[in-house]
């Protein structure tokens, strides 16, 4: 308040100076141009007539800066407002895609794309959204679109659409469009890992097996993971090798034939020796299957392929259960063996030896194959009550969910 004072009291006092001054030197400006101008008046004045000149010419231009300023405010179609649009449909379009609100993100999404310079993401976000409500026709609408707008991002959009259509269970035009991006860019990884996931969707184990060697070479993924990709593909590849054919010779030819497609590595491949052997027994090939399993274990144990040799009727049980026999001193608490040696003993009629060792192998893991060997043998041998108890274990074991489900209360007599 002082201050205002202060600025006050000299305010006065300059204009009484300019008062005083005024009154005993006038002055005199004359500016003159023949014949065109011709300006005479007091100094004082003419600064006075300067300064409300330059003071008017200042106040037009703020008025102008406001009335600009409220224009672009007030006016929805200003450019101001036009971009604050279009960021409030990018965000909410973006919010709504991540939520699931399919339409919403839709709307906003393309909005957003058809006014923004570089749409491309927004495109491919609007045709995701279209895709998720069915509307198939307008998601490969704004795709389109979107490579009118920018045709640099052909493989972006290609690969986009791609995987709408794999979504949507078209995999005959999810194929075309892969296999077409794959003849124009055959070394670029993610078309090259949706070629793959499209086999495997598939079931074009062949196809993937094709596609190994320029998976493994452009390094699409990682190694742990490629090597058991390939493991599973040419284990699928020996079931459908057996499904191509009748069962009998025509099978047995048929997964001979794939099984020497692998390599000598693969072929001693435990889980590659598990679905060859697996495949021989459901076709009936008891005897070669025990033997490759009985070649594969001696080159090293492993619980899976013991478990399926106690399922198979060799050439001779005893030879059998002699060789599986040799590994109990190693592996005296894998259940698989034991329950593999009860198998055995019962296919060699020992029922005291195969009681014993289905009972340890119980006693190492509660087993619902362990149980119904069991449980039929000891009906067989007249325990009816133990192998009754046996059945409902083994029942509870391979379902759980059977034991919590609501039964009927017995009805009272």
């Amino acid at each position: 308040m002082k201050r205002f004072y202060v600025i006050l009291v000299l305010a006065i006092a300059l204009a009484l100076a300019l008062a005083v001054g005024i009154s005993k030197h006038t002055g005199y400006v004359l500016i003159t141009y023949p014949h065109v101008l011709h300006y005479e008046s007091g100094l004082w004045s003419t600064l006075v007539a300067v300064f409300v000149v330059g003071l008017a010419i200042y106040l037009l231009r703020v008025l102008l800066g406001l009335v600009t300023t409220s224009g672009g405010v007030v006016n929805p179609w200003s450019r101001r407002n036009r971009s604050r649009r279009v960021q409030v449909a990018i965000e909410q379009g973006q919010m709504d895609l991540a939520e699931g609100r399919w339409a919403s993100a839709e709307r906003h999404l393309h909005r957003a794309a058809e006014a923004e310079r570089q749409p491309l993401l927004y495109y491919l976000g609007a045709a995701r959204a279209a895709n998720e409500q069915g509307r198939y026709e307008e998601s490969d609408g704004l795709l389109e679109r979107a490579l009118e707008r920018q045709p640099q991002a052909e493989l972006a959009i290609a690969l986009s659409h791609a995987q709408l259509q794999m979504d949507r269970g078209d995999t005959d035009a999810a194929l075309v469009t892969l296999q077409a991006m794959h003849e124009r860019h055959p070394h670029n990884a993610q078309v090259l890992r949706q070629l793959q996931r499209l086999h495997q969707q598939r079931g074009d184990w062949s196809s993937v097996i094709r596609l190994l060697p320029e998976l493994r070479k452009d390094k699409v993924l990682p190694a742990a993971e490629l090597a058991d990709l390939e493991r599973r593909a040419w284990g699928e590849n020996l079931s459908l090798a057996v499904q191509r054919e009748e069962h009998g010779e025509a099978g047995l030819q048929s997964l001979e034939r794939a099984w020497q497609q692998l390599t000598s590595a693969q072929r001693q491949e435990p889980q590659l020796v598990l679905a060859y052997a697996e495949q021989l027994r459901q076709l009936g090939a008891d005897a070669k299957a025990e033997e490759a399993l009985r070649v594969a274990l001696k080159r090293g144990y492993d619980s899976h392929l013991i478990r399926l040799y106690g399922l198979l009727r060799g050439s001779d049980p005893a030879r059998q259960l002699k060789f599986a026999e040799g590994w109990l001193k190693d592996h005296p608490g894998d259940a698989s063996l034991l329950l593999t040696l009860g198998r055995l003993c019962l296919q060699n009629s020992l029922w005291g030896k195969a009681r014993d060792y289905l009972e340890s192998s119980l006693q190492v893991q509660r087993n619902p194959e362990a149980c119904a060997e069991l449980a039929r043998l000891l009906a067989q041998l007249g325990d009816t009550e133990r192998s009754n108890q046996l059945f409902q274990e083994g029942l509870g074991l391979l379902d759980s969910r059977l034991l919590a489900s609501p039964l009927p209360v017995p009805a009272r007599v």
